[in-house]
């Protein structure tokens, strides 16, 4: 026993002598961020795409790294990064089809979300002829999404998205994406429905593992640690901050987040969470942005990318970089309702 407890107070000891973690000034996270944007730009070709293979042929991450740029206050027609912007959304606009789909071979729904999102973000920041071509797209962009949520589904399905326009089932990670587009279009003047909306919160709710918290891909618990901050998100977007699902779910994250890179999707919960959390504010969004930046500037690569596995490298990195920026509030996506600080 004595043995024991003498290795015990040894383990303690060697422990509270290690340094503690790292804690990031705001000029190192920004200086993170810049890395990663430049490593981003010097990755675009002349027609607005991004790399090789999947990433070359899938719109959504186009306009994911798009909308990193617009995260840290660069703006089209400006520099050093308003030509990378402006390429993206002309690319947009060539590839869109007949009815509406934003996309070539790869990103099905999710990337047409996704696209959606971006050029309803960067509208009204362009210049005119710029402007026109997003007139145009975006529209039809819009109403392929809504046309999605109206294909009959069976009512658990009901009011969400998934990876084709007439999928005839849903799931929360691109029902989280297409509300993402209406909400951000809907802030910019266009006419969305508000029986839309509430159909698409009501898919989410629905989505909740009412016991544990969390929110559910399909089911109540698939891919929780990943989607929970896109349930918490999604339902603060649409105005729910007093629905107690949402504190149901902060409480479920706040012990899971540490698991995120851990997680298949990895990339996809952190920015997902970021987000979410960062809706709440107070003490849950201080603890995780601290840990956030603690734990994933150390994983950036010298060059500026993240990458872990085999997935793309312009995603990845454009993800953590959407995650790092939710704070600064540069896209109208990003604002929240500053009242969640108050304490009552």
């Amino acid at each position: 026993m004595k043995i024991f407890i003498a290795a015990l107070l040894a383990f303690v000891v060697s422990c509270l002598a290690q340094d503690p973690p790292k804690t990031y000034t705001p000029d190192e996270i920004n200086a993170a961020v810049d890395r990663g944007l430049a490593w981003i730009a010097r990755g675009q070709a002349a027609d607005g795409t991004f790399g090789r293979g999947g990433a070359k042929e899938t719109s959504g991450i186009w306009a994911l790294c798009g909308m990193a740029f617009l995260a840290r206050g660069h703006l089209p027609g400006s520099e050093p990064y308003g030509k990378n912007i402006e390429r993206i959304i002309t690319k947009l606009a060539e590839v869109q089809r007949e009815d509406g789909y934003l996309g070539t071979r790869d990103g099905k729904m999710y990337s047409h979300c996704i696209s959606t999102l971006f050029l309803s973000e960067v509208s009204g920041m362009v210049k005119p002829e710029i402007q026109q071509v997003i007139d145009k797209t975006l529209p039809k962009a819009l109403k392929l999404i809504l046309d999605a949520q109206a294909v009959a589904k069976d009512p658990d399905h009901s009011g969400g998205w998934r990876y084709q326009p007439d999928s005839r089932d849903s799931d929360l990670s691109c029902s989280g994406w297409a509300l993402m587009a209406l909400r951000s279009a809907r802030l910019n003047g266009a006419q969305v429905p508000p029986s839309a909306i509430k159909k698409a919160v009501d898919y989410i709710i629905r989505r909740q593992d009412e016991n544990q918290g969390c929110f559910g891909y399909q089911n109540k618990n698939q891919y929780a640690v990943t989607l929970t901050g896109a349930g918490i998100l999604c339902l603060s977007l649409c105005g729910e901050h007093g629905n107690p699902a949402i504190g149901k779910a902060a409480r479920f994250l706040m012990e899971k987040y540490p698991a995120l890179p851990e997680q298949q999707y990895c990339f996809y919960g952190l920015y997902y969470t970021a987000q979410g959390l960062f809706q709440l504010g107070g003490r849950e969004w201080a603890e995780f942005s601290r840990w956030m930046y603690d734990s994933w500037i150390p994983k950036q690569h010298a060059d500026g990318y993240w990458e872990r596995g085999e997935n793309d490298r312009f995603y990845q990195t454009a993800m953590v970089i959407l995650a790092f920026t939710v704070p600064y509030r540069l896209l109208p996506i990003y604002q929240r309702d500053e009242t969640v600080d108050e304490k009552p």
